[in-house]
């Protein structure tokens, strides 16, 4: 991305009129800003707007597993109750929409790799819990690795 774009991203990111950044989010095909904008929002402000990213056609595998990881997935992967019996309904929905995107393998790029950077040990925990966690959620992502400015 090009200082044009990183400019861009950073006005997304610190404006405040969430109808203006869902309607430029809806309206990208660029897989590397949506990937950037997920990387750095801030998770405390809700999943509208992550919720837009997810709908979005360009988004990307590793876009996915790192929202995924970022909304706190390995929670659900370590214990799949305690995130059908919250009472945080916007998280729990998300959680579980991203989940069957990513399983289902619901998305048009593996072009952005993303490495949830879990330990063997946290692996082999998940995987002795339940057997059946696909390899997609704890695994590095196929796709190149892209360095994420941090803003």
């Amino acid at each position: 991305m090009d200082k044009k774009d990183i400019s861009f991203l950073e006005q997304l990111l610190f404006d405040t009129d969430k109808d203006f950044i869902i309607s430029e989010l809806t309206n990208t095909d660029n897989t590397l800003l949506l990937h950037y904008f997920a990387a750095n929002y801030n998770w405390n402000s809700g999943f509208d707007v992550p919720r837009v990213i997810l709908e979005n056609e360009a988004y990307d595998l590793g876009t996915g597993l790192l929202m995924f990881h970022y909304a706190d997935g390995y929670r659900m992967l370590e214990n799949s109750d305690e995130v059908s019996n919250s009472s945080l309904e916007e998280w729990k929905d998300f959680l579980n929409k991203i989940y069957n995107k990513l399983i289902n393998f619901e998305f048009k790029s593996q072009n952005i790799s993303f490495d949830p950077e879990l330990t063997k040990i946290q692996k082999y925990k998940l995987k002795k819990n339940n057997p059946n966690i696909p390899d997609i959620l704890i695994s590095k992502s196929p796709g190149e690795v892209v360095d994420i400015p941090k803003i």
